[in-house]
């Protein structure tokens, strides 16, 4: 069976889709990224929740107290890619849940009451967000960098809250130079999937 998705859009959000290490100064505007996110919202999640927060660095002050938190190797990249977003998991989404999820109000306290229960929900739907983050920026036709070498604890305190949970930095914009890194192995299907 073949996929139903056009070839050229496979390659551009699977196939072509690497962590992009150098970018142009073109910059990314508001409007792509309005776009990016009108077209990922409608990922699903569990009960809707939606608990992904996105946090757009674009001044340089904000940029200085990110890099500082940015691992060694990462620190360049972040410095001087167009665009970084702070990628976190909201743990009070619950909140809003009678709105979201208006069929079944009652899930805020049913199954979210307490806060262990929000942290790992969130945590999970927030990482399936960001994937579909990246995936709306391939769409955009920009590259995306995600990082996970951060100082997490200290990008928290610097930008966000104790309700705040941050998954990972992405670097944005049009690829630049020598971007890519060559392309590492996959595993095979018969590796990955099993049938029972």
């Amino acid at each position: 069976m073949s996929l139903v998705l056009d070839p050229a859009a496979q390659d551009l959000l699977f196939r072509e889709a690497r962590t992009a290490n150098t970018f142009t100064d073109e910059p990314v505007t508001d409007e792509q990224v309005q776009a990016i996110y009108d077209l990922v919202k409608y990922g699903p999640t569990a009960f809707n929740q939606s608990p992904l927060r996105i946090t757009l660095v674009r001044s340089a002050e904000g940029r200085e107290r990110l890099v500082r938190h940015m691992a060694e190797g990462n620190q360049p990249k972040t410095a001087t890619a167009p665009l970084v977003a702070i990628l976190a998991a909201d743990n009070e989404f619950h909140e809003e849940l009678p709105e979201l999820f208006p069929h079944f109000p009652q899930a805020k306290d049913v199954f979210f009451a307490e806060r262990a229960a929000r942290e790992g929900a969130a945590s999970l739907n927030a990482a399936l967000q960001a994937a579909y983050f990246i995936i709306g920026v391939r769409a955009a036709g920009l590259a995306a960098g995600p990082m996970t070498g951060v100082d997490f604890e200290g990008v928290r305190k610097e930008f966000l809250d104790d309700d705040h949970t941050p998954l990972m930095v992405v670097n944005i914009g049009k690829p630049g130079e020598d971007a890519w890194f060559p392309r590492s192995p996959r595993l095979a299907y018969d590796e990955v999937i099993t049938t029972v």
